[in-house]
């Protein structure tokens, strides 16, 4: 069974101080950020959700840390395993999320917790909320708004973005890079974003569709490898592949210009 390296690539200090948050425009949402260990949160919600976003993450990091300790390939494994219907729910669905894509569950993890984390909330009253966990996204708006790509040294990078229907929502907009980011990506794209209504599906098909990019030299063929990968993930609603100055995009994306002075 193929184990998890550490990743190797040199990361701009853009993503390595969260700097990008800054750019966020929460239209009168309130700002918190929550950090326990590895786990990382940017939340806007209405309210201060400090208490109780905390809580969540405790609370659902103790079942991932209990479960990887009694299992653990879980958090070896490059490769998809068995579901395990006593395993807590969102361990089910990283492992759901990685069948579906053709990856370890690990590399749903960050989209899993804010997804979780952002149900959670809304469950406890919020009617808003966007969690962003070092790029991965779950968002339920009352309105449209776009979501700016983050795409490393690309010329595209904060160029363009996708819209995002608010009758849609709640919703997974996740991003993996080859060259932005901690996690493991064994791809070369800058960016491979994809909206799905699964933020763990979205998360785990990011990376599976990054490590397509990286199997052609060639950007325009790694970005044609991604997309047709992309139309047998089941469950994805689009995808956008950012590899330099070449883009393509797959499914149900509405292509935005950016202008982050008035996004999200």
């Amino acid at each position: 069974m193929k184990k998890a390296h550490k990743e190797k690539n040199k990361k701009p200090e853009s993503y390595k101080d969260r700097s990008y948050r800054k750019l966020v425009s929460g239209a009168n949402l309130i700002s918190t950020m929550i950090r326990i260990e590895e786990t990382d949160l940017h939340i806007l919600a209405e309210q201060d959700v400090t208490l109780a976003a905390t809580d969540l993450v405790l609370q659902y990091r103790a079942q991932l840390e209990n479960y990887i300790l009694k299992n653990p390939d879980f958090s070896a494994s490059l490769d998809p395993l068995l579901s395990d219907k006593v395993a807590p729910p969102l361990v089910r669905d990283m492992l759901q999320a990685g069948v579906a894509a053709g990856v370890g569950p690990m590399a749903a993890v960050a989209g899993t917790i804010a997804e979780y984390v952002g149900r959670g909330l809304l469950g406890g009253g919020c009617s808003e909320i966007i969690v962003e966990n070092g790029g991965d996204i779950f968002l339920k708006r009352s309105h449209d708004c776009s979501v700016a790509i983050f795409a490393g040294e690309s010329p595209l990078s904060y160029k363009v973005g996708v819209q995002l229907n608010a009758e849609a929502m709640p919703l997974g907009i996740c991003t993996s890079s080859g060259t932005v980011g901690h996690s493991l990506s064994l791809g070369e794209a800058d960016s491979v974003t994809v909206i799905a209504s699964s933020t763990p599906l979205a998360d785990a098909a990011a990376t599976r569709l990054g490590n397509e990019v990286g199997k052609s030299k060639n950007g325009k063929m790694g970005i044609q490898n991604a997309l047709e990968k992309a139309a047998g993930i089941e469950g994805i609603c689009g995808v956008v592949v950012i590899c330099g100055e070449l883009m393509g995009a797959y499914g149900d994306v509405e292509l935005v210009k950016i202008d982050l002075k008035k996004e999200v």
